[in-house]
């Protein structure tokens, strides 16, 4: 295979740019988060980098792991707190700060996810450990779309758990009503990008 070299030849034949605004994010654990979506990221990937010791200078080369940023995710919060509460249960099923019994009404009856309640093994794949509890996770998909709001890219995320989520701050002194937005943060085992 040779590289084209032809200044003409590598010009793109696509030449709209992405809007930020265009966009949808589908989330299999919320689905009260979805509707009030306002913002989401495509997170950062970085690559490790390994240093050949040598008499003078390190050099780089090539390493082997791939690292992700978290997910966040911004949403306008509901009036009765449900999209918000939503994700807080989450956190609090996982953490179980008060007694494991939270722990066993949130895989129960509470996930969202199709596996709730199973408490079965999910293998992450050829490398790695077996996932213990899909109702804890969630898979998630974030669609970019054209000009005409079809979806054209989809970023699709697996096994995704929260790992913060913001405050939400009442305050009597603002001079115009700006609804409450709140953001949570997500780790995940990987995303991956599909032109569709």
């Amino acid at each position: 295979m040779t590289t084209e070299t032809s200044p003409l030849n590598r010009q793109p034949d696509k030449l709209d740019y992405s809007s930020p605004t265009q966009f949808r994010f589908m989330i299999n654990q919320l689905p009260k988060v979805q509707f009030f979506t306002t913002a989401a990221n495509i997170p950062g990937i970085g690559l490790s980098e390994i240093n050949l010791e040598t008499p003078f200078k390190e050099i780089p080369i090539i390493g082997d792991r791939v690292t992700y940023e978290n997910l966040s995710v911004s949403f306008i919060v509901d009036e009765y707190l449900e999209n918000y509460t939503e994700l807080h249960n989450w956190i609090i099923g996982i953490g179980f700060p008060k007694s494991r019994q939270q722990f066993t009404d949130f895989r129960s009856t509470k996930s969202n996810t199709s596996v709730a309640g199973a408490g079965g093994n999910t293998d992450i794949g050829k490398v790695g450990k077996p996932i213990a509890d899909k109702s804890f996770y969630s898979d998630a998909t974030l669609s970019i779309l054209s000009n005409k709001n079809n979806p054209i890219v989809e970023v699709r995320f697996s096994d995704m758990f929260p790992v913060s989520l913001s405050s939400l701050e009442y305050n009597q002194n603002v001079s115009d009503v700006e609804y409450l937005t709140a953001t949570i943060d997500f780790r995940y085992k990987l995303y991956e990008i599909v032109t569709l």
